[in-house]
């Protein structure tokens, strides 16, 4: 299961950035102008801003203005992951699934997925409901539950997770469905996710 691309570590909606010089930098990035954007974003990083560990750290993950560094990647994107940026808590999952760079160990990335798809993360649910759905890492096997993620991560435009969907539900009871439909209704974003469901296992 290929589950991290280009497209699927691109840096999402950035917050209100903390310094001067992080607009410039994620501009210079945008239009390919990696150069300039290092130059702006490096000493941000340095100086702890969220949202640039997490755009430094996805430099060095492509090899964008910088030598392509996995480790160092890592160590960016963990930075602004325990500081509670989805986007890099997804991309350091990633990195733990494929043994990128870290012993590899789905049980970390079970841990970094679950942190980012909490906050209503759509790839970050996506993984998830696979893992879920196919056992991955030492998760329980549950239908419902992997239903319920790809319910979420579909509605926030997650394509993969909507064929998902409709790929599962040929092989869900109704009342499997019924539940999957209402766990997804209940849940808000930034509560913990449910763990098991009343019909989803086996």
């Amino acid at each position: 299961m290929r589950i991290i691309t280009a497209a699927g570590v691109a840096w999402g909606a950035l917050g209100s950035p903390a310094y001067a010089g992080f607009a410039e930098g994620a501009t210079a990035y945008n239009n390919r102008n990696y150069a300039v954007a290092y130059k702006e974003i490096e000493p941000l990083a340095r100086a702890g801003n969220t949202d640039a560990e997490h755009l430094l750290g996805l430099m060095y993950y492509m090899g964008r203005g910088v030598q392509q560094d996995y480790k160092q990647a890592l160590t960016w994107h963990r930075k602004a992951a325990l500081k509670g940026k989805a986007d890099a808590q997804y991309v350091v999952g990633a990195m733990y699934y494929t043994g990128n760079a870290v012993i590899q160990d789905h049980k970390q990335a079970i841990t970094w997925f679950r942190k980012a798809a909490e906050q209503g993360h759509a790839e970050a649910q996506q993984v998830l409901g696979l893992m879920y759905r196919y056992h991955i890492g030492g998760m329980p096997q549950d239908n419902v539950l992997a239903y319920m993620l790809w319910n979420l991560a579909a509605a926030a435009g997650n394509a993969k997770a909507a064929e998902q969907r409709a790929s599962i539900v040929t092989k869900m009871t109704a009342e499997q469905i019924e539940e999957g439909q209402a766990m997804s209704s209940a849940w808000k974003t930034g509560t913990p996710l449910p763990r098991s469901s009343r019909t989803g296992g086996g």
